[in-house]
């Protein structure tokens, strides 16, 4: 039988124990995504040698402040923490010294990085995965859920010292060090502007007015979401939207009528979304066609707005796809796309191998990665520069 400590006194008991334990900490955490608004932890895990393992109730059980405060100098381990740092910070959980062991895998160079496949190519042991897209606010959670939840942090440290050996045996530790730190330096929660634009399907809507509608559909689906706590898309799904902003329905009858304007609040919430059409029929604050701002086009209007560049980029991309292949580390690790595509687009002036690894690292590079990268990017942009269409030959 697991159970799952939700009140104060059993938590504070649970922090005492684990405090009392020995070596690096495991934790994982489980939230409702695709069923809640909010991305908060609705289960956390955790386990340590000398101590076991412990399921929490962070609604219930409230502030971990204390928890953190015991083992905040102790190593964390986490597998994906870009995944769950969000939630844990949020109830006071923040490590200082992290090991990811899906990230390790990455830069191990294993093939593939789930959990459950890490396990098993590296510990021999089969974890099922059955209910990693439960929804875990459900009160009270089956047995089942909660054997699967204890399994996934109580492998974690011998996951862990199996994947440490494979990073120390490739030179690879100080890099997954770098890494690390690097993840626990980030916000995994930015504030995005103009959030509607990433409507599913909201580029075949045609003209500044049905953008505004669209624009209009989604805050108000937002604004419901987050008062019901429901995750927006099960409420009303992006193509009923999408297909409301694009057809602009005269009555609110045509839009009862509408076939794809589907989703299990598209009618019990019909007067809210008729609103949001005419407040976007009505509106005098439009959209701008195409969002503004220090955006690049895509690589393939590259060779017709900035040959240059592109020349660059394809070059430099070849250069390091090599590296990458050598060092055995995925090329989205070895170097962010985003990244070279910018230094690619709008290189320092004068642009060499000191001042493309300064710009690169303003832009967030890490050391190794510069030093893995920066001298072959400039080496690459060189040969870029020099490549000129051979003059035809004369005709003898």
């Amino acid at each position: 039988m697991v159970n799952v400590i939700d009140t104060r006194e059993s938590y504070l008991e649970a922090v005492a124990e684990i405090s009392a334990g020995n070596g690096p900490i495991a934790i994982d955490a489980e939230r409702a995504s695709g069923f809640r608004y909010s991305q908060r932890a609705y289960l956390i895990q955790i386990f340590r040698r000398g101590a076991g393992t412990y399921l929490f109730d962070p609604p219930a059980v409230g502030s971990f402040t204390e928890l953190n405060d015991a083992i905040k100098n102790e190593e964390w381990i986490l597998h994906a923490a870009s995944q769950d740092l969000t939630c844990l910070r949020e109830v006071g959980l923040d490590p200082l010294l992290l090991f990811d062991t899906e990230l390790g895998a990455r830069l191990a160079g294993l093939p593939r990085v789930g959990l459950g496949t890490v396990v098993e190519d590296l510990l021999g042991i089969h974890l099922a995965k059955e209910f990693s897209a439960a929804d875990w606010s459900t009160r009270p959670l089956p047995q089942a859920w909660l054997v699967y939840a204890a399994l996934d942090v109580e492998l974690l440290v011998d996951l862990r010292e199996a994947m440490g050996k494979l990073l120390d045996d490739a030179g690879k530790t100080d890099i997954a060090r770098q890494e690390f730190e690097s993840v626990l330096g980030r916000d995994f929660h930015p504030v995005r502007e103009q959030p509607w634009r990433r409507l599913s399907g909201v580029h075949s809507v045609k003209g500044v007015r049905g953008l505004a509608v669209a624009r209009e559909l989604w805050q108000a689906r937002d604004d419901f979401a987050r008062e019901t706590d429901t995750a927006p898309g099960r409420l009303v799904p992006d193509s009923a939207l999408v297909a409301a902003a694009r057809t602009l329905p005269a009555t609110k009858r045509d839009l009862v009528g509408m076939r794809e304007f589907t989703g299990r609040a598209s009618r019990s919430q019909i007067d809210r979304w008729w609103d949001a059409i005419q407040a976007g029929l009505t509106t005098t604050d439009l959209p701008v066609l195409r969002a503004t701002g220090d955006s690049m086009p895509p690589p393939r209007a590259w060779s017709d707005k900035n040959p240059e560049a592109d020349r660059r980029l394809k070059t430099a991309r070849a250069a390091v796809i090599e590296v990458s292949t050598e060092l055995n580390i995925p090329v989205e690790n070895l170097l962010t796309p985003e990244l070279l595509r910018r230094v690619a687009w709008a290189p320092p002036d004068p642009a060499d191998e000191s001042s493309i690894r300064a710009a690169l690292a303003e832009m967030g590079a890490r050391e190794w990665q510069l030093d893995a990268t920066a001298q072959v990017i400039d080496k690459a942009f060189v040969e870029a520069s020099q490549t000129i269409e051979a003059p035809p030959e004369a005709e003898s």
